[in-house]
Order: structure tokens, then sequence, then C-alpha cells
């Protein structure tokens, strides 16, 4: 079995298992106490912070573990959001932050805050000038992911520090996809991670608070993590993530040119083995070993259980493998196709083997997806003359819309126009970015009896 998703959680690193064993028998006592045990358990915590703290950039009375990267992100929006204010109430965020950003942000809204949220391009980065436009006089926090979790796409978070340094607003960055690969760049003022994603046992995520921000911790007081992390600290682990991160980064800088390599081999071939698929994402600034392509006429559920069944473990940004049948807020943010989408991570140390095999099962796999749902196999020539055609696709889930529309777009003559109708949140992304791939012209959409009617008029 070839596990394919990084993004998600990285296997336990060999240092992090040792780490963790061996601080199982020497940190269980409580740190805060001075007899031995205690002092010995301190010591451990101490050189896990000061660990962390260097492969961070940070001073080490900066940081503090979490239990998880969620909890830091969390901690930090509200501590920094609380600490200023007087300030104002107007929170930044970008359109493609992870969900614990945005259910923060949202939770900051239902309170009586502001929220901005900032647009990204078709890479899904953002314009550093649209964070500086955005800024005002009762900005209280600004955030901006150092990588996004789902297209590996990495953002600008040196130009947007700076511009909300000028501005005198702090900047909280969510570095749980890059810490792993290197330090981040710029003069941020807040910084969240989780070790799960750079090989460290799950449930320890650390946060980091520069000296001078303005922070007050919100819920109940507590005497540990100076007060920013309640609860009993879960030493062992802590050790092992700390560990764990400085021996990644030992190995960051070979490794990464290895896993670019081998992302760049998957983003070249797989446009040339399937047809009709759309690799999304930047193609230079991006995380070493994540690639994601989305594939027409695909249902993603089906497609990645079929990944799965030939020994694949990738995930999915796709609406059809969500309960709610709603397209992924990144994708959607960026305006590419999600029907069928894949994203591929590399752990450290993936044989370039598994890639090749993936890449030589890929193919026949998406074909069988798209025989069993009916796709088109070609476009149709176009007729001397026809009607508009009305396709009904109420009630029936993505990708057969997408499909329903390729069969019949060659039964209308050029400049003829095609109504679809549906009732899917899919449709309003899979549609437009069909037309973009298929160089049709998308006319918009309009209200219908039952769900909405999208408007596609031929133009070859």
């Amino acid at each position: 079995m070839a596990y394919l998703d990084a993004a998600s959680a990285v296997p336990l690193h060999p240092v992090a298992r040792q780490a963790l064993q061996a601080s199982l028998d020497e940190g269980w006592a409580d740190p805060a106490r001075l007899y031995r045990e205690g002092r010995r358990a301190r010591m451990l915590l101490d050189a896990a912070r000061e660990a962390a703290a260097e492969a961070v950039g940070c001073r080490a009375d900066e940081l503090v573990f979490t239990p998880s990267g969620t909890r830091a992100v969390h901690s930090g929006v509200a501590g920094a959001l609380a600490g200023r204010r007087r300030a104002g109430s107007h929170l930044i965020v970008s359109a493609v932050e992870h969900s614990s950003v945005l259910h923060a942000a949202e939770v900051h809204e239902a309170g009586g805050g502001s929220v901005a949220r900032v647009a990204v391009d078709r890479t899904g980065a953002v314009d550093p000038a649209a964070y500086a436009a955005a800024l005002r006089g009762d900005t209280a926090l600004a955030c901006l992911q150092s990588a996004n979790h789902e297209v590996g796409t990495e953002q600008p978070v040196a130009e947007v520090a700076e511009a909300c340094r000028a501005a005198g607003v702090p900047l909280l960055v969510d570095a749980a996809q890059s810490l792993g690969w290197g330090k981040v760049p710029g003069d941020w003022s807040l910084l969240a991670a989780s070790a799960h994603k750079w090989g460290g046992p799950s449930g320890v995520g650390l946060l980091v608070v520069r000296k001078g921000v303005r922070f007050a911790p919100q819920g109940p007081g507590d005497e540990r993590e100076s007060g920013r992390a309640p609860g009993f600290e879960n030493l062992p682990a802590i050790v092992a993530a700390a560990a764990s991160l400085r021996a990644v980064r030992a190995e960051a800088v070979a490794e990464a040119a290895r896993l670019r390599e081998l992302t760049e081999r998957i983003r070249a071939r797989v446009a040339a083995l399937v047809p009709d698929v759309e690799v999304v994402g930047d193609p230079v600034r991006r995380l070493p070993g994540t690639v994601t392509f989305s594939c027409l006429y695909v249902d993603g559920e089906t497609l990645l259980h079929e990944l799965d069944r030939a020994g694949f473990s990738v995930s999915s940004g796709s609406s059809c493998t969500s309960s709610t049948l709603m397209p992924s807020h990144v994708l959607k943010a960026m305006g590419v196709l999600s029907e069928g989408n894949v994203r591929v991570s590399l752990p450290p140390g993936t044989p370039a083997e598994d890639v090749e095999r993936f890449l030589e099962v890929l193919p026949g796999t998406v074909a069988a997806v798209r025989e069993k749902l009916g796709a088109p196999a070609a476009a149709q020539a176009a007729p001397e003359s026809g009607d508009d055609l009305v396709v009904d696709a109420i009630g029936r889930r993505c990708p057969i819309p997408v499909i329903e529309l390729a069969k019949v777009i060659g039964d209308v003559p050029v400049g003829g126009t095609v109504r679809v109708l549906s009732d899917d949140e899919a449709a309003r992304l899979d549609i437009p970015a069909w037309c973009e791939m298929r160089g049709q012209e998308y006319r918009g959409e309009e209200p219908a009896d039952q769900g909405t009617a999208y408007l596609v008029r031929r133009t070859r």
C-alpha cells in the first residue's frame, strides 16, 4: 500500500518513536514539581521548547505547546483579538484558510465582529496588495496560511507581514503544512502549527506569540504554558514532536529537492496520460510533495475508492467526497474544477517506484470510472441547425450535470444554448470550469422553478 496523503498526516518519524518511548519512562512526572522526578520532567520540557523555538525561529519563552494545531489556531485568534479589542474588532482572513481559521472567524463574526475574506487567484495565492487594501483603522488581526493544505500553493507571507507591520496589525500564520520544510519568512507576529504534519505524534500543536504582541488568553486561567494552553502537558508527545521537527529539518533540503522532482513528474505526466484533466495550484511556488488535479466526468468518491483498491491512499477536495455535497471552499475560491479532484501529497521517503506505479494505474482507473458514469468519449461535430436544449439534472449529483452537458453540446448549432437545470451546488463551480476547459461560453445562471439554470453557449 502506498500512502500518499502526507498533507493530512505524516507517518510517525523514527526519531519521534524513539523519543516517545524514552520519555514515557523519563517524563511522566509533573514538570511543575520540585522533586527529582519533576525536575527531570521540567528539563525535558524545557529542552523540547528550546528545540522547537530554534526550528521556528523565535524565543523559547514565546512558544507554548497546545493539545492540537486546531487549538493553537483557535487560542491564537481569540487571544489576539481580545488583546487588541481597543483597536477594533475587524479580522482579515484569506478565502482559502484551513477550516480551523475560518471557524474561528465565524465565531468572531457571530459575536459581533467583522471579517474581511481576501480572494485568491486561480492558483490559490493571495495578492499582498489585496491584504494591504483590506487593512483598516479598526483591524485587530490578520491571518494567512504559509501554504495551502489542498493544492500546495505557498502564500506571500513576507510581503503580507510587511504590510501588516506597517499598519500596526499583527499577522497570525498557520504554518501547519510548511513548518517541517523550513522557517516561515517575514516579520509575522503569531504562528500556529501541528506536529502530526511533520511526522510527530498527533495531539501536539504549538503556538508562538512574539514579544510585544498584545495577547489576552481566553477561558479560565491556568498556570501552565504561560496561561495559554491549560491542562497537564503531554510531555512524552511534546518531546517526540520537538525531536521529530529537528530531525525532518536536518533532512529537509535534500528531501524537498527529491520530492519536487517526483511531483513535477506527476504534474507533467497526469496531464499527458489522462484526457480532460486540470492540474491546479501554483506550478512553482508550492510545497515540495503536493500536487493536485481534477478530472472531468469523474465521481471523486468512486475514484478514491478505486485508487484505494489499487493500493494508493490519496485524498480529495471534491464535493463528491463530502457528506454535505458541497465543493471544497479552496477549489471554490480558486474557481477551478472540483469534480474528480485528487490530492497527492508525498511523505518524506516516498519511493520513486510508488509514483511510477501510481502513474501506471491512474489512467485506467479514471477511464473505468468514466465508463461507469456514461461519460462522453469525444466531442461531436457541429450540426447545421438545431434548437436550444434543456438538460434536466435536478436531483442528480456531481459529476452527472456536467456529463449530461457534455453529451448534448454537440446537438446544438454553434451559437446555440444549453440550459442545465441543477440543484447541486457543485454545478455552480464545475459548469463554468468545464466551459473554460472546452472553449465554450458560460453565459451565467438564472433562477429556475427548481434549483438553478446554468446557460452555456456553444462557440465551436
